[in-house]
């Protein structure tokens, strides 16, 4: 299994240092936000954080993984005529809980690294009560449904998950993935007259449903 030490990259895009916490050796991230100048309207660069901190998670039976969490909203249709939104974002970014993979009424913008996997690998089977957006950026990820079905994706590739049973496993037993994460929120997904209930797994729950990850 390939080494969790922390990349040697040196600086992000605009010449700023990794963030803190990055476990995987792929490069790190700038976050680019924009806002109007009061004055003249016109568009300019937001001076918050050019980087966020990562995560890193250890679930059981999972090679480690971390997110980044980029940018989150509380509202469906945000109100962007001031830096409202900005300020609540970074005032609660850092004591977020990563297991909070939601906003039930807003969005969340998330970068996610995977370590490559291992034959022993169980991927973190999860639903949320979300619409997800799903792509890969670097790597191979592996997509698991609890119906059985499976499909491997490559960069470019993009998941639509509708509230669905799912997991995520790194393909590579060699190479870090990332994948970028958009989760909206939604209803509760009603199938079959039974409202689906949010899962976040558990030890053995990919196990369980037949599957050998967000």
């Amino acid at each position: 299994m390939a080494s969790t030490t922390t990349t040697t990259t040196t600086s992000t895009s605009n010449g700023t240092p990794p963030a803190p916490d990055q476990i995987s050796t792929l490069p790190p991230l700038t976050r680019h936000i924009t806002t109007h100048d009061e004055t003249t309207s016109l568009a300019i660069f937001s001076p918050s954080p050019p980087t966020s901190p990562w995560q890193p998670l250890g679930l059981t039976a999972q090679p480690p993984m971390a997110f980044n969490l980029i940018y989150t909203t509380t509202t469906p249709i945000p109100t962007l005529s001031s830096s409202a939104d900005l300020t609540l974002h970074e005032s609660t970014a850092s004591t977020r809980d990563p297991m909070a993979l939601t906003n039930p009424t807003g969005s969340v913008c998330r970068f996610v690294d995977f370590a490559p996997s291992t034959a022993e690998t169980i991927p973190f089977m999860h639903r949320t009560r979300s619409l997800d957006y799903g792509v890969v950026v670097m790597g191979e990820m592996e997509l698991w449904l609890d119906g059985g079905e499976k499909r491997v994706m490559r960069v470019g590739d993009v998941a639509v998950q509708r509230g669905t049973m799912h997991a995520w496993r790194n393909a590579s037993g060699v190479e870090w993935a990332r994948m970028m994460f958009v989760l909206i929120g939604c209803e509760a997904v009603v199938v079959g007259g039974r409202a689906l209930e949010v899962e976040l797994g558990g030890p053995g729950k990919g196990e369980e449903a037949g599957h050998g990850g967000k």
